[in-house]
């Protein structure tokens, strides 16, 4: 029951501890590639410390589940952990931990299918708006769309595409339409949709787990700077950050009212006033420490087994 208890414990306790830690971390805006790293490795850690808790409660509780986590483990390494010591709470840990799995797929699912269903709508608008010409193949990577209002915007699934108003093509000037195109390519290239989605299944899941709610929040800065930096990198800082401020400033971004894009006036005074990146060695080492992470909870679930063995 101890080894259960303590995951558990670790599971909660890290659930608090990092997304205060990360809050304070003062590089996450100058590194947004290794902060999503280190986020997904902390929430990976929790979730493996509550399943490893719900697998051992659950093998204490019923004979058949013992049988199939420890088929291969000595009779030595079964006795080590003591499942017959757990009691009764066992069950009622492992009943609630599985439920709570089954939520959370539950949730991932609502949160994949109601985004497809998005998508599917806002192609049927795409195709009604911009009907395709003749020979023109109805998945193409590049969208133009006639408006009166400067946009671009990447519509992700199995065959993503930007897509590009007219008013954008008038208003960005020079290079300034490569480094949007390039910022939204950054996206697509690393499925950002897929960490926005599972951020978004866990926290209106469980709204009260602080890890998953600062995980959703901080997903949707750390892409946005992620594509920043994408573009920056092929077209210069100053180009998208222009390009940002061209797109954008009909739309009262700018302005003192606070207003649902109130972070893009932070993404342009990134861009326009840089601090330099971290060093390689440094990049490194928080990327290695990140992934160490989940380890933890996996070394203290075979910690009995090593010490029989040993």
């Amino acid at each position: 029951m101890l080894l259960s208890l303590a995951l558990l414990m670790l599971g909660a306790l890290a659930a608090v501890v990092a997304p205060r830690l990360l809050a304070r971390a003062q590089w996450t805006e100058r590194e947004p590639v290794v902060a999503l790293w280190v986020w997904q490795c902390a929430v990976a850690a929790v979730l493996l410390c509550f399943a490893l808790s719900m697998t051992f409660s659950a093998a204490a509780a019923w004979q058949a589940v013992r049988g199939r986590v420890f088929a291969p483990a000595p009779h030595s390494v079964v006795e080590a952990y003591a499942l017959a010591e757990y009691g009764p709470w066992s069950a009622v840990i492992a009943v609630v931990l599985a439920l709570g799995g089954l939520w959370t797929g539950a949730m991932l699912t609502r949160e994949v299918r109601g985004a497809r269903r998005e998508r599917k709508r806002r192609r049927a608008e795409l195709l009604v708006r911009a009907p395709l010409m003749p020979g023109e193949e109805p998945d193409g990577p590049l969208v133009l769309l006639e408006a009166e209002r400067p946009d671009a915007w990447w519509l992700p699934g199995a065959a993503p595409q930007l897509v590009i108003t007219t008013a954008a093509l008038r208003r960005l000037k020079g290079r300034q339409l490569d480094a949007v195109l390039a910022h939204e390519q950054g996206h697509a290239r690393a499925r950002h949709d897929w960490l926005l989605h599972c951020s978004g299944a866990l926290a209106s899941g469980f709204p009260q787990i602080p890890v998953f709610a600062a995980f959703h929040a901080e997903m949707h800065r750390l892409v946005e700077l992620a594509a920043d930096d994408v573009a920056s990198r092929r077209f210069g800082r100053l180009t998208i950050a222009l390009a940002l401020v061209e797109l954008n400033e009909d739309k009262g971004v700018f302005g003192p009212c606070p207003t649902p894009h109130a972070q893009l006036p932070q993404r342009v005074n990134r861009l326009l006033s840089p601090v330099p990146r971290l060093t390689a060695g440094r990049r490194l080492r928080l990327t290695a420490a990140a992934s160490l992470v989940p380890v933890v909870p996996v070394l203290l679930a075979f910690v009995p087994a090593l010490r029989a063995l040993g």
